[in-house]
């Protein structure tokens, strides 16, 4: 019998999310977002899904860091156009970008550079990267109007030029660093006649005034909501992954006896204490703090003590039903439907959804449903 821990994707809710990005901006693209193997939850087999639909529902782009994350999903099979978010990271790479047919952020002077001097038979779908505030990656505003022109000067090298940036604060109630991005941004775009893809999940979920031309949700399509305060638009999400395992052995504990290491969690009373096949190994948090919820039977229950690397343990008091072999759902969605947000697990461990869902290690298997 295997171990029980799995990570149930389900790519309906995958699908959905995706619908809504949609729905929420109905004037844009919206590109999908996959690196980091869709967030953990396998790039190919959620490229694959969003690709069988209808052609009218489909992504007409899917966009990942770099260049090794766009040569796995074309060796598995998918065939809708890849941006590379990132661009490439050696000039020699431009040779593979125009092989597998993907398009490119550029983001400093020394790639345009590579891409004018490559001269490559089709010319190469550029998106131009503005820093309009986040500090990161892309040219400011004021550069980016001469390498707009050049590149637009161009055309056997670089065509279908788009602009594009990041919001550093899109998620936040306090809006007025965002305001000031977006402005940028659009008055960029007016002022070249361009394209803008600036939306990304809090933007394409609370800010209409940013979806422009593309939106590019990405931690949204796996169900995790990223703005501070929850919308309606948000709370419409499905949680894509369900990180499932099995109680597989339970303890009888008299008032004041420890639990796991260091002790940190001693029983308040006479406790019934389950273990679960989970721990660090598997890439759940180890800074799990006593009473992170988890669901045992789809009840609502707590973590009780320290995270092991292979197992973790659980206050089973309140839920005498709970034996061997009870579910455990650590988030996403027991049998019986009760659901526990990967965002709400974040916050006791002190961290975001995005860590959680990309934490998830290759010995927890993947398991795909329609």
């Amino acid at each position: 019998m295997a171990r029980p821990l799995v990570a149930d994707i389900d790519l309906d809710a995958l699908r959905h999310n995706y619908h809504l990005a949609r729905s929420l901006a109905p004037r844009s693209r919206a590109v999908a977002v996959i690196k980091a193997d869709a967030y953990g939850h396998g790039a190919v087999a959620c490229a694959r899904a969003l690709e069988a639909q209808p052609a009218q529902a489909r992504p007409p782009a899917f966009a990942v860091a770099c260049l090794e994350e766009a040569e796995v999903l074309r060796e598995g099979g998918v065939h809708t156009p890849i941006v590379l978010l990132e661009g490439i990271f050696e000039a020699k790479e431009l040779a593979q970008v125009e092989a597998l047919g993907l398009w490119m952020a550029v983001h400093s002077d020394w790639q345009v550079e590579a891409l004018l001097a490559h001269r490559p038979a089709r010319p190469i779908p550029v998106w131009l990267k503005v820093d309009s505030g986040m500090h990161r990656l892309g040219f400011s505003p004021e550069e980016a109007v001469g390498v707009w022109q050049r590149l637009a000067a161009a055309p056997d090298c670089a065509s279908d030029l788009q602009l594009m940036s990041h919001f550093a604060t899109a998620d936040a109630v306090e809006a007025g660093y965002f305001r000031r991005q977006l402005a940028r941004m659009q008055a960029l775009g007016e002022r070249l006649g361009a394209p803008l893809c600036l939306a990304n999940s809090p933007a394409t979920l609370a800010w209409p005034d940013a979806h422009g031309a593309w939106v590019r949700p990405g931690v949204m399509l796996y169900g995790s909501d990223p703005l501070e305060v929850p919308s309606e638009a948000s709370r419409r999400l499905q949680p894509v992954m369900t990180l499932r395992s099995q109680i597989i052995a339970v303890r009888e504990l008299e008032e004041g006896e420890p639990v796991g290491y260091a002790g940190r969690w001693r029983a308040p009373r006479r406790s019934r204490i389950g273990v679960v096949a989970c721990g660090y190994g598997d890439g759940y948090d180890r800074h799990a703090v006593d009473g992170t919820p988890v669901l045992v039977a789809g009840r609502r229950t707590a973590i009780a003590g320290k995270v092991s690397m292979d197992m973790l343990t659980v206050d089973l008091t309140e839920i005498p039903e709970a034996t061997i072999g009870s579910e455990v759902v650590l988030w996403g969605r027991a049998a019986n439907g009760e659901v526990l947000g990967v965002d709400e697990v974040a916050r006791h461990c002190d961290t975001i959804s995005y860590t959680l869902l990309t934490g998830i290690l290759p010995r927890v298997p993947r398991r795909y449903s329609r």
